[in-house]
């Protein structure tokens, strides 16, 4: 089987690695020079896709990300570089498209609960780019095209949290977070290959919500901070849950990230 990724950064590679280790071909896109052996490199603008000198794909990984966080990034990033994808791969006897997208296409922030049967309703515009996407691949391969909406990624670094603990004094609210460690995330990616009768979408996360400051709370223990004070603003952020992942049959490596957090710490 000859699997394209479109996109090659951290959750890439590791799901290339998994691949490349059950004999799979790879062959990834980029805008970068890369040098793992895991896969056939090459260096593409993605609005100017061109694979028709690429051996026939089975499966396509779609993992884009923007430079920066504005309107601008997303819309170049995600939706523009639709048409070219589609193009491109409409030559190809494809079997299967993944596409990683995000659960900021979920714009409840009062503290709900969110499952894979929620309704999309984004409140940002970054948030409604994501969803164009999500439609416009699944319109374009409506039976082969799976979506996947992971929450936060963490497991590479901890300097963020380590800031947060350090400059927090106060804490507005309780606002609800919720994260996929990589891995996890890579694994989940390497098990929707194999899944038959794939949905069209799935979220991804570790099932368990916790409020932000409360984890901020734990690193200031851990680094010997004061404790910030809570106020009592209204409750933001929400809690999400996937259920289509589990019934899939994935299960979690990284269900406690109090453990991975003191791992990177040391």
């Amino acid at each position: 089987m000859h699997i394209l990724f479109i996109g090659y950064g951290k959750t890439s590679q590791r799901v290339a690695k998994q691949l490349f280790e059950l004999g799979y071909q790879l062959t990834t896109i980029s805008q970068t020079a890369k040098t793992d052996l895991y896969a056939n490199h090459l260096i593409q603008n993605i609005n100017q896709l061109n694979l028709t000198n690429i051996k026939p794909i089975d499966c396509v990984f779609i993992l884009l990300a923007p430079n920066e966080g504005g309107i601008e990034a997303y819309q170049k990033t995600y939706l523009d570089s639709t048409q070219p994808i589609i193009k491109a791969l409409k030559h190809h006897p494809l079997k299967k498209l993944i596409v990683v997208s995000s659960t900021r296409v979920y714009g409840e922030n009062k503290g709900e609960s969110i499952d894979d049967e929620s309704m999309i309703q984004p409140i940002d515009e970054q948030g409604q780019i994501l969803y164009e996407m999500e439609n416009t691949y699944l319109k374009a391969f409506p039976q082969l095209c799976s979506i996947v909406r992971p929450t936060g990624i963490y497991g590479l670094s901890v300097q963020r949290m380590i800031t947060l603990a350090e400059k927090t004094e106060i804490y507005p609210n309780i606002h609800w977070s919720n994260r996929i460690h990589i891995d996890d995330l890579a694994r989940f990616l390497v098990h929707l290959l194999h899944v038959e009768h794939i949905k069209k979408t799935y979220i991804c996360t570790n099932n368990r919500p916790i409020p932000l400051h409360e984890i901020v709370q734990w690193f200031q223990q851990q680094l010997n901070l004061p404790k910030l004070v809570l106020g009592n603003q209204p409750c933001s952020g929400k809690k999400i849950f996937a259920h289509r992942m589990i019934d899939s049959g994935f299960q979690l490596k990284h269900t406690d990230c109090y453990q991975d957090y003191l791992a990177l710490l040391k």
